[in-house]
């Protein structure tokens, strides 16, 4: 079982994302579409 402290939000994409991206790629893209901080302690998907 794996288990999150309550804290701990999971957002999910709803639209296809180029995985092909560099992961500076990823976080600029959860930063600017998504308006979330990536070292939150969030989890993106």
């Amino acid at each position: 079982m794996f288990a999150l402290p309550a804290s701990v939000r999971v957002v999910l994409a709803v639209e296809p994302v180029d995985m092909r991206k560099s992961i500076d790629g990823l976080m600029a893209l959860v930063r600017t579409a998504w308006g979330e901080d990536v070292y939150s302690g969030h989890l993106f998907a």
